[in-house]
């Protein structure tokens, strides 16, 4: 009855149009609040996600959590404690090159030293990684965030912002959603607002 008496106000007037309106400009709005600059990659998908669960709410697109969800949890806690051993390891291979360095000015202690310390470097950015995509199951886990995605937002604001803050589509839509909104990524620059 709704959308009969939409469509005689105006042609193709329907609830749905609604539902869109709402769920596009809260995750404009998200977006806008979420996002730092100054984060990494991992961080800004977070943040995107965070944007889109917020959007799921307010559509109500619940789901129930996985049954191997405690399972995974598990598995990604475990890789964190194994990168946080490497992590140490590497801290202690680092402090005694630098120790090695000091004492002999070889070339060759140097570059060893230098490896490590960017070895150290990848191995926190490994674990930040990890937390980031934990923290992210974790507030998932009854969130359908993909229903919001493919049906009620806007895919033009999702390409402006990947645009943007330079975050590759691919971290945000699959291929059959990049294929299906080929559109929006044609249509949309960094400057668009919904």
């Amino acid at each position: 009855m709704l959308n009969k008496h939409l469509q005689s106000l105006m042609e193709g007037l329907t609830a749905k149009v609604f539902r869109t309106y709402n769920a596009s400009i809260t995750l404009q709005q998200q977006l806008e609040e979420l996002t730092d600059p100054e984060e990494t990659v991992p961080a800004k998908i977070l943040s995107y996600n965070r944007a889109n669960r917020a959007v799921a709410i307010l559509c109500n697109h619940q789901r129930a959590p996985p049954k191997t969800f405690d399972q995974s949890m598990a598995n990604l806690r475990t890789k964190i404690d194994a990168r946080k051993e490497q992590m140490a390891l590497v801290k202690k291979e680092l402090k005694e090159a630098k120790k090695q360095a000091k004492e002999k000015e070889d070339k060759k202690l140097k570059k060893l030293m230098e490896s490590k310390k960017k070895a150290l470097q990848r191995t926190e950015e490994q674990i930040m990684k990890l937390e980031v995509q934990a923290t992210d199951r974790e507030e998932n886990k009854q969130i359908a965030l993909s229903t919001s995605k493919l049906n009620y937002l806007d895919p033009r604001i999702t390409v402006a912002w990947c645009k943007k803050w330079v975050v590759g589509l691919e971290k945000i839509y699959n291929k059959t959603l990049r294929d299906k909104f080929a559109w929006a990524i044609d249509m949309a620059e960094s400057d668009f607002y919904f």
